[in-house]
């Protein structure tokens, strides 16, 4: 008789779900699935740190845009990392036969 042990937060790993950076109305990028959590966390804020210090150039520089645009891209990546974590950690419920028929006949 085995006993499973239970996941702990260096087993969890992202799920490669979210994207980020759409063209109309087709993303062009996904995070990665199997990423562990703490490492996609701590990308996420390295980058979010990058986009706050282009965010005060752009702030402060308003001969060109350059800065504000990174500042965008590095977000939305970081938001992405952030994202992926989460549906990690909080998976959504296992859909009902019910729930999933309905889905398909919309």
């Amino acid at each position: 008789m085995s006993k499973e042990s239970p996941l702990t937060s260096s087993d969890l790993t992202t799920i490669g779900f979210t994207p980020f950076l759409y063209h109309s109305d087709q993303a062009l990028f996904n995070v990665r699935s199997g990423i562990p959590i703490a490492d996609a966390l701590s990308q996420a804020s390295d980058l979010l740190c990058l986009a706050k210090s282009f965010a005060e150039d752009a702030a402060y520089n308003t001969d060109t845009d350059r800065h504000a645009w990174a500042a965008h891209y590095l977000t939305v990546m970081g938001k992405a990392l952030i994202d992926d974590v989460i549906q990690a950690l909080i998976p959504r419920p296992a859909r009902t036969k019910t729930e999933s028929n309905l889905s398909e006949n919309l």
